[in-house]
């Protein structure tokens, strides 16, 4: 690949250091943060075989206008600088935790001398001791629901002497221990917020065995209220000890971590297993991860879910060994103090058995939040009622329709098309069209030529006469919102081809610019950005990431099938029609070679010549 003239100097000035390297388009915006042991030789490696780089990373590097770098000292320190600086920019061709919220977590505000427990977003260096990051503020709230009648702690600001008149009301209802009228002393309710803090952790038995020895220390003294107190207490946490699953013999405490991927979206799961027990499990959807191998997308999660984790178990268990595995294990070292982390793929057993348990967990999450998102007519009402609004439209877009486009250096282009109605997709009218027209990397003459086709084929519905025959329903319906992937210039070839065909006026049209989302608009130079995490946005999106990841995947099989073939056309004896009836029956050189004579045989035009001039060429 030839390097660009604007990037030529900037690269061979690159030092043969380790740091991070910033990748910024054309307006300045940072589109990708990497590391590298050797800033210069990674760098370079973007632009020397575009064929060894897969689509996702041949957009990145069309779009790489300028390059800033930091150095720094080490590996390890590249580790920490690159998830920093991910963090902060949230880079469009990164993988990426999807929400840019700061995630909860539960605080004890260790550091007073009456800690309170409390929700937070931001951990600090205040001395408080931090549970989390949990996934849903809901859950955390229920959390502390449980907690605070096991463990009655304060929720009140008033300054704590021993010396009040009276308590509030949650302590006439057993929410609070009343250390402000002196009901429980400082250092029995700080032993009381300990025991909470071992209970997050899972570290249960030690807390039952000290509570049984006070209840019968209590009776003996005929503090019969006292010792009614703390049987409460210890059954309270007993009947949640039960629902936590007893799962490993090993009382080494684990992280179980796997991951379920489909349509382009990958859904991690994480089981906490802490003294045998699973205490506990989250689940986090990452963004970016197209085309990028399940032991990249896991590695970018543990940097980027550790970075801000409470608290680090001794050892954490993956589906599959990751390239970064040393060094994240380095670092996971010093984020726990310097206590050993392992990070281990177990090859069978209990541990293998639980990294199973996470990955099934992972898939039924995964196709549940997709399926509860095509459920919710609500959610998808109001996606739509969003997008109506924004788009001044005088009706919902109950029928939306999206294009993309993709090659391989402008070889075996494909541009697809997606629908969908009333907020989902509909599968059925899915359409690919193989360009046939364009020659080289040209995606606007690409996307001119298949929405031609596409609406040439509806004015031909219309013009249907023959008694009986039936229509193609993807194209026999005019969208009602047609949204065409890359932004102006795409938008502006939408244009010409729906004025060209004198469909303008028949439906509302937008061009989606992937860095920002913004959507443009014909004869509308400023574009128009959605409210971040409204449903508008987020139906856009799956329209897009749909449209998106059905062209590839069409592209791919397309790329094969000729591939195939190409090879086929070497044998001798094959022609196009022996050629076409192989592919049909077999889809690929493996299967032709598996098969039996007699399966060949049974393929119309095969013979005995030609099945031994096939296994001489391809074996």
């Amino acid at each position: 690949m030839e390097l660009p003239a604007n990037l030529q100097g900037i690269i061979e000035n690159l030092p043969l250091k380790p740091g991070c390297y910033l990748y910024k388009n054309s307006e300045g915006t940072v589109i990708y943060v990497g590391k590298a042991i050797n800033l210069r030789h990674r760098v370079r490696s973007y632009f020397q075989n575009e064929n060894r780089l897969d689509f996702k990373t041949r957009q990145l590097v069309k779009r790489i206008h300028n390059i800033e770098w930091i150095v720094v000292g080490s590996e390890l320190e590249a580790l920490i600088l690159e998830m920093n600086l991910i963090k902060r920019y949230r880079p469009q061709y990164n993988i990426r935790l999807k929400d840019d919220k700061r995630y909860p977590y539960i605080k004890v505000h260790w550091a007073d001398a009456f800690p309170r427990v409390t929700i937070t977003r931001l951990m600090l260096q205040d001395g408080s001791r931090y549970f989390g990051p949990y996934t849903s503020v809901w859950a955390v709230h229920q959390t502390l629901d449980l907690l605070r009648r096991i463990f009655p702690y304060l929720t009140c600001d008033r300054e704590i002497t021993g010396q009040d008149a009276r308590a509030c009301l949650y302590h006439d209802i057993k929410l609070c221990t009343a250390p402000c009228i002196g009901a429980i002393d400082q250092n029995a309710y700080r032993l009381m917020i300990n025991d909470l803090c071992e209970f997050l952790q899972g570290r249960t038995d030690p807390i039952i065995n000290r509570l049984r020895k006070e209840m019968s220390a209590a009776s003996k003294d005929l503090r019969f209220e006292k010792a009614a107190t703390i049987r409460d207490q210890i059954q309270a946490i007993e009947k949640v000890v039960e629902k936590q699953k007893v799962i490993s013999s090993d009382q080494v405490d684990s992280d179980v971590i796997a991951m379920a991927r489909a349509d382009g979206e990958a859904c991690v799961q994480i089981f906490f297993i802490r003294s045998g027990k699973l205490i506990g499990r989250e689940y986090f959807i990452l963004e970016g991860t197209e085309e990028a191998k399940d032991s990249e997308v896991v590695s970018q999660f543990l940097k980027q879910f550790y970075v801000d984790a409470a608290t680090l178990p001794s050892q954490v268990l993956l589906p599959e060994e990751i390239e970064e595995h040393r060094i994240i294990e380095e670092w996971l070292n010093t984020r726990r103090g310097g206590e050993k982390v392992r990070i281990n793929v177990p090859a069978g057993g209990q541990g293998k058995d639980l990294v199973e348990m996470a990955a099934n967990n992972a898939v039924e999450t995964l196709s549940a939040l997709r399926n509860q998102w095509q459920a919710d007519t609500n959610k998808q009402t109001e996606a739509l009622a969003e997008l109506q609004q924004a788009f001044q439209m005088n009706e919902p877009p109950n029928r939306i329709e999206c294009f993309d486009i993709s090659n391989t250096q402008g070889t075996n282009s494909v541009a697809s098309m997606v629908v969908f109605e009333q907020g989902v997709p509909n599968k059925k009218m899915y359409r690919r069209f193989n360009i046939q027209t364009v020659s080289g990397p040209d995606d606007f003459a690409s996307m001119e030529e298949a929405l031609t086709r596409r609406f040439k084929r509806w004015l031909a519905s219309q013009e249907q006469t023959e008694v009986g025959k039936k229509k193609d329903e993807s194209f026999s319906r005019l969208p009602d919102l047609l949204i065409v992937d890359g932004g102006k210039g795409q938008l502006s070839r939408a244009v010409k081809v729906i004025e060209e065909l004198g469909l303008g006026g028949m439906f509302n049209l937008a061009g989606l610019a992937k860095q920002e989302e913004e959507l443009f608009f014909p004869g509308k130079s400023d574009p128009l950005v959605l409210p971040r995490h409204s449903q508008g946005l987020y139906l856009v999106q799956r329209v897009r990431d749909e449209a998106h990841r059905f062209a590839i995947t069409a592209h791919r099989a397309r790329r094969t099938r000729e591939g195939l073939a190409s090879r086929l056309d070497k044998v001798k004896g094959i022609g196009p029609t022996r050629r076409k009836a192989l592919l049909k029956q077999f889809g690929s050189i493996e299967n032709i070679l598996a098969a039996s004579d007699e399966q060949l045989l049974a393929v119309s035009g095969i013979n005995t010549d030609v099945i031994a001039s096939l296994r001489a060429s391809l074996e």
